[in-house]
């Protein structure tokens, strides 16, 4: 759970992704944040994340809210730099042992990134993302219709 506000992550490796691993972690960003706080949650439309009993725990939690990203959608930018960064910053050439060597490291690394959190901050304007994506869509279709005849 990435903060947008100040860069904090809330974090737990977990073995699956059912929707008992996602109750753990709502629990977790629960005891984790001021209870004083309206949360917005934003996530994929996984079906984990919509689950009956997870519907059920939000709604005894009202202040979460849940948002979710449309179907095909590029995941969430900020997050997906953070997983870059945690990639190529202590991953990519990382040699782990075990699985839990691995959480270790992933664990040390936030646990570091959380001592002096920063949020990301975009130097683009809107408008030059919009024209980056329209010209992308436009080189994607293009190469799609020449493949297709």
């Amino acid at each position: 759970a990435l903060n947008v506000l100040d860069g904090k992550v809330i974090a737990q490796c977990q073995q699956r992704h059912r929707h008992i691993e996602w109750l753990k972690f709502l629990r977790k960003i629960d005891r984790e944040t001021p209870k004083d706080k309206v949360l917005h949650l934003i996530a994929d439309n996984y079906a984990t994340h919509k689950h009956p009993n997870v519907q059920r725990w939000l709604a005894r939690h009202p202040r979460f809210h849940m948002h979710f990203t449309p179907t095909s959608a590029s995941w969430l930018n900020m997050v997906e730099r953070f997983f870059r960064d945690i990639t190529v910053e202590r991953l990519q050439r990382g040699v782990f042992a075990s699985v839990p060597d691995l959480i270790g490291t992933i664990d040390e690394y936030i646990a570091h990134h959380n001592s002096n959190p920063k949020p990301f901050i975009w130097t683009k304007s809107a408008r030059d993302i919009l024209e980056k994506v329209i010209r992308a869509n436009s080189r994607l279709s293009s190469k799609q219709n020449a493949t297709l005849h």
